[in-house]
């Protein structure tokens, strides 16, 4: 092997190595919804550009973590954000979020919108809607860009995928503020 491929190859052993390291930094921010993080997490993921080629999803990220510590800053103070829609499955209920998503589940994939209002959770696309009142969900998890509600005593889940992590965060936090048992779940990466 020449040299210059023993520096590239050892280049990609390093690489997941680091990236592994900031995506674990990144998670243990968003857990602890530190704002302190953002800064750092910044300089290192400009110190990995260097190392490595394609950086999108981790910059994604570091823009989720900002949306999320903007938007619990709010929430810690009761304010939920106002949402004005005209959609029609929201009827008379203040809606706080709004976001493109998609059901991952339903073997069509139908793509549409998840609302959360004051009362319950929506999505509404591909012809079809599905709804959760807060009082009925037992506990909001989110794992990467999905959502999911926990129907409180029974085995019945709803998964929205986001688009981004910045709605998946945010829905996730004011998901986890709406519904009454407050148990909230975040699994990394």
């Amino acid at each position: 092997m020449s040299v210059l491929g023993w520096l590239k190859a050892r280049r990609r052993r390093e690489e997941p190595t680091a990236l592994a390291a900031w995506r674990a930094q990144w998670t243990a921010a968003i857990e602890a919804q530190d704002a302190g993080q953002v800064e750092p997490l910044r300089a290192a993921l400009a110190g990995l550009a260097t190392a490595a080629d394609d950086l999108e999803i981790e910059e994604e990220m570091l823009e989720g973590l900002t949306a999320l510590v903007d938007l619990t800053a709010s929430l810690r103070d009761g304010q939920l954000p106002h949402v004005v829609t005209g959609h029609r499955v929201v009827g008379t209920d203040a809606c706080a979020f709004s976001a493109p998503a998609s059901l991952p589940d339903d073997p069509a994939q139908p793509a549409g919108r998840v609302m959360l209002t004051d009362r319950r959770a929506i999505f509404a696309g591909g012809g079809q809607s599905v709804t959760a009142a807060w009082h009925r969900v037992g506990s909001v998890v989110r794992v990467d860009r999905d959502l999911l509600l926990v129907l409180g005593g029974t085995d019945t889940v709803h998964r929205f995928r986001f688009n981004s992590y910045a709605d998946a965060l945010c829905g996730a936090a004011i998901a986890g503020h709406l519904t009454p048992r407050r148990n909230l779940g975040s699994r990394g990466l």
